[in-house]
């Protein structure tokens, strides 16, 4: 589970993406050079995949331990490997 400052920091990035694809739209729009455009869509997504493994890392944290200590260890790494699985693509 997300603590309320692990949230924050979140949102703060996710705001910050936000702007980041406003900015790409911009770039669309008035034309800009589709290079500089695929560098600003790669940030962006970098950006996501770090925000993804800031969660990933709380939930590991959190609710895989947790789930290990119920005795529920197997069925919380098939979650996160199939979790992984996706994220990899």
């Amino acid at each position: 589970m997300l603590t309320e400052a692990e949230k924050e920091v979140l949102r703060v990035r996710l705001r910050r993406i936000g702007g980041q694809i406003n900015g790409i739209e911009k770039m669309l729009d008035e034309g800009r050079y589709c290079v500089d455009i695929l560098q600003q869509v790669t940030a962006a997504r970098a950006a996501l995949n770090k925000v993804a493994l800031l969660i990933l890392e709380s939930h590991a944290k959190s609710c895989l331990v947790a789930a290990v200590q119920q005795d529920r260890a197997n069925e919380a790494i098939d979650e996160l490997m199939d979790f992984l699985d996706k994220f990899t693509r």
